[in-house]
């Protein structure tokens, strides 16, 4: 199976396994077998989750090499407590969308949605590494009225192209679920570690002048990075970045 279809497995997994709630899932299923398998090779694990519950029910074996955590052990908090301290912000705000728009879908009673980012997590050895985290929500009646979470977590430590940036992604267009690729991967802000720090200065209301007082930097330079970001961005006027950003909740 090629990476295109591979993501076909985890809603075939959904199929399979909503009628019970995810509860006494066989591992020992053809298709459990091949979803593992899969992971091993791409260096992922996912889980499943019930929104309301703020409960996991089900995590796939990998956990253990990429989180050093035995899947029974793995809990919610635990991805947070595992994030760099550089990138706290962004999964705070990262995990109050992913509650809002749980809280959407089961508020309408109907709908799915998707939400993507990359964050910075370390093993319990305390090395950290670029994951890409996709998830996958969806209201449903049966077996219960509720929202479940699909989550899978890449390492993505391979893709050099993002060693200063992130990727993000939400919307419902079902093709941005699917194996990483560079395309993927540059979907959404990708901006340096640097140039994300003049973005929140700007966006504090702080000119190029005071800007280059605060970071140390030259204004020529303040202003250099500024056109970087606009040219990075695509959009006419740093205000709009700004709006952009935190319409999307990362400012």
């Amino acid at each position: 199976m090629n990476h295109k279809d591979y993501y076909n497995l985890f809603f075939r997994f959904i199929e399979t396994w909503l009628p019970s709630g995810f509860r006494n899932i066989d591992q020992a299923s053809s298709l459990m077998l091949k979803l593992e398998n899969h992971m091993e090779a791409n260096h992922q694990f996912f889980f499943v989750a019930d929104m309301l519950q703020v409960k996991i029910l089900f995590t796939s074996k990998k956990s253990i090499d990429m989180l050093g955590v035995r899947p029974e052990d793995v809990e919610p908090s635990l991805f947070f407590k595992a994030t760099h301290p550089d990138d706290l912000q962004r999964h705070n705000l990262a995990r109050t969308k992913l509650f809002s728009l749980g809280q959407n879908l089961y508020i309408a009673q109907k709908g799915f949605g998707i939400i993507s980012t990359s964050f910075r997590t370390r093993h319990v050895t305390e090395h950290y590494s670029n994951k890409l985290v996709q998830c996958y929500l969806f209201y449903t009646e049966p077996p219960y009225n509720t929202v479940f979470l699909l989550q899978v977590v890449t390492d993505i430590s391979w893709f050099t192209k993002m060693n200063h940036g992130y990727h993000y992604y939400t919307g419902i267009d079902l093709s941005a679920f699917r194996y990483p690729d560079e395309d993927l991967l540059l979907m959404g802000n990708i901006f340096s570690d640097r140039e994300f720090e003049i973005i929140k200065l700007i966006s504090s209301g702080l000119t190029s002048e005071q800007i280059s007082k605060k970071i140390f930097l030259s204004v020529h330079t303040v202003n250099t990075h500024r056109r970087n970001i606009l040219k990075k961005s695509g959009k006419p006027q740093i205000s709009d970045l700004i709006y952009d950003l935190k319409e999307r909740g990362l400012l």
